[in-house]
């Protein structure tokens, strides 16, 4: 900088290299930080992303599940056995929002539907809080899940609505599951509308508690976890689950820590 220069100019080189600091951490996370001003509100541009994800978000939540689409692509994936589907006890959209209950229990009627046998696991594909979800990576995971199962006798798939967690529990129950995951919707976030959740469930024959359950979250190639990372991690717990008869905080994911990211910018 010369000696000549202005305090405008000076101003204005500070703010520049502010901005390039911000940017280069940007580049590592999709939160909202250093957008900077325009008077006293924040960029046009950064207003309107804010927007369009507030907007995403509440489109996730209300979008309803297209069980015949989904059905589609999961059939096949787990022998011949034809996709299932059942409805929890919320009657509509609005109650299974206002009643977090409702959604752990089955449709008085759905229980007889599903066909009880002798089944390791069972795989409950559960709308929860962002169908959308849902419809862009169940399948994607499950088949990465199915190619790692050849010696476990997997009940058949069962697509559930108006879903929350627990609803798995009654599900295997009614198959006859000795385990269960439950692929769910998560709830969207202002970064992530398509986040997919998985819990797994040992011994659902009783009530469980979430401490009973192990998690796996933020499933959404390619900003978060991708399916063959998920599928591993889902498939060693199952494997420890069954020798070790639990699941939840006693059942740990010891695999190595996971590689760094790619250095790839993540906000719009």
């Amino acid at each position: 900088m010369s000696a000549s220069s202005t305090p405008a100019d000076r101003s204005a080189d500070d703010a520049a290299r502010q901005a390039r600091a911000w940017q280069a951490l940007r580049r590592h996370t999709p939160a909202r930080i250093g957008l900077g001003t325009t008077g006293s509100a924040i960029p046009t541009r950064h207003l309107l992303e804010f927007q369009l994800d507030h907007a995403e978000a509440r489109d996730a939540v209300h979008l309803p599940l297209d069980v015949d689409r989904l059905a589609g692509g999961l059939t096949g994936l787990l022998g011949g056995a034809p996709v299932l589907s059942v409805r929890s006890a919320a009657e509509d959209r609005a109650s299974y929002l206002q009643r977090p209950d409702l959604g752990r229990r089955l449709h008085p009627r759905a229980a007889a539907t599903l066909p009880h046998g002798e089944y390791d696991i069972a795989f409950v594909v559960a709308d929860g809080l962002s169908a959308r979800a849902v419809h862009d990576h169940a399948p994607g995971l499950l088949r990465e899940v199915a190619a790692a199962l050849p010696d476990w006798r997997a009940a058949p798939v069962v697509v559930a609505t108006g879903a929350r967690v627990a609803l798995g529990d009654e599900v295997a129950r009614a198959l006859g599951a000795r385990m269960v995951a439950v692929l769910i919707g998560e709830r969207p976030g202002l970064s992530s509308a398509d986040s997919l959740g998985v819990y797994l469930t040992y011994d659902p024959s009783v009530p469980r508690t979430d401490a009973e359950r192990n998690c796996l979250s933020n499933i959404r190639p390619p900003h978060g976890t991708d399916y063959p990372t998920a599928a591993a991690t889902l498939v060693r717990l199952m494997t420890q689950a069954r020798l070790r008869r639990l699941t939840g905080v006693a059942l740990k994911d010891d695999s190595p820590a996971l590689p760094a990211p790619p250095d790839r910018p993540l906000s719009r």
